[in-house]
C-alpha cells in the first residue's frame, strides 16, 4: 500500500492561516456517469498544487466546480472562506473575480488585438482612467515578457505566445487564486518549460495559490509545492514530486516514467 494513501481520501495541508480553497466530499454525476465520489482538496495560501489523473477521473469538472460553473450533487466548497454554494449569483461573480482561469486554448479573442484582449475584463471598471488601463495592460504583457507584442492579432502569435497572453489578460485583475487547465498543452518542451517557470513567477510576484491541471510531468517538477493524483473521482495519493516519483505504488509511479 502507498504510505500517502488514506482510505478518507481526505487531502490537508498544515499550515499557513486558513486554507485558500478547500473541497470537502463533493460527488457529481451525469445521468449514470458518476464522476467525482467524495473528492477532497485543500489548496493552501501560496501554494502551487499540481493535479494529475487519467481522462476521465474528474480533473476538469472539479475545476468547474470551484468556479461555481457546475454544482456538485453533494458536498461543500470554500473559497477564500466563503462558501460558494450558499452565495448569491452576485456574491458569486464578485468572488469570481478573485479567480483567474488559463483555458488550454488561453481563450484569446481572434478579432481583437492583444491591447483589446487585455483591455476586455478592465471595460466595466469605470473607476479606471483609460490612461491607468493602459498601464495595467503594458504591466500585464511586461510581466509575461510580451510588451512588443501589444498591437499584434493572436494569429500572428505562437501557442506560447497565446499562453502568455492569456495569463496576462487572466493577471490583469490580480487573481488570489488562479487555477490552469493543461497550461503546456501543445507546446514544445522548450516553451513549456518557459510557461511552468512564468507560473512560478506569477506565484512569487502575485501571491497566489494556484490548482495546475497537467499531463506534463517536467512542467510539474518544476512547479509543484505538491501533487496530488485522482483516481476514479477521489485523491489516492498526494505528496512532493519527490515522494510520488518513489512511491511504493506503481500506478502513481507510473506516471514519472
Amino acid at each position: 500500500m502507498d504510505k500517502n494513501s488514506s482510505n478518507s481520501n481526505v487531502i490537508e495541508k498544515p499550515g499557513k492561516d486558513e486554507p485558500a480553497l478547500q473541497i470537502v466530499n463533493i460527488h457529481k454525476s451525469f445521468k449514470h456517469n458518476s464522476i467525482l465520489k467524495g473528492l477532497n482538496i485543500t489548496l493552501g495560501r501560496g501554494e502551487n498544487l499540481v493535479v494529475l489523473g487519467k481522462s476521465g477521473t474528474g480533473k476538469s469538472v472539479t475545476i468547474k466546480c470551484i468556479v461555481g460553473l457546475i454544482i456538485p450533487d453533494e458536498g461543500n466548497i470554500t473559497v477564500l472562506g466563503k462558501n460558494i454554494l450558499r452565495l448569491k449569483d452576485k456574491e458569486l461573480n464578485e468572488l469570481r473575480k478573485k479567480i483567474g482561469f488559463l483555458f488550454q486554448s488561453a481563450a484569446l479573442y481572434d478579432s481583437m488585438t492583444v491591447r483589446e484582449n487585455l483591455n476586455f475584463p478592465l471595460r466595466t471598471n469605470k473607476s479606471l482612467s483609460e490612461d491607468e488601463k493602459e498601464e495595467l495592460v503594458r504591466e500585464a504583457l511586461e510581466n509575461v515578457g510580451l510588451l512588443d507584442a501589444i498591437d499584434k492579432m493572436p494569429s500572428e502569435l505562437s501557442g506560447g505566445m497565446r499562453k502568455r497572453v492569456g495569463l496576462a489578460r487572466t493577471l490583469i485583475l490580480k487573481p488570489q487564486i488562479m487555477l490552469y487547465d493543461e497550461p503546456t498543452n501543445g507546446l514544445d518542451p522548450i516553451t513549456s518549460k518557459e510557461i511552468g517557470n512564468l507560473i512560478n513567477d506569477v506565484k512569487e510576484k502575485y501571491h497566489t495559490s494556484s490548482i495546475i491541471i497537467t499531463h506534463d510531468i517536467a512542467c510539474a517538477k518544476i512547479i509543484a509545492d505538491r501533487i496530488i493524483v485522482l483516481k476514479d473521482g477521489v485523491c489516492l495519493t498526494e505528496g512532493t514530486y519527490e515522494e510520488l516519483e518513489n512511491s511504493d505504488n506503481l500506478e502513481v509511479r507510473a506516471y514519472f516514467e
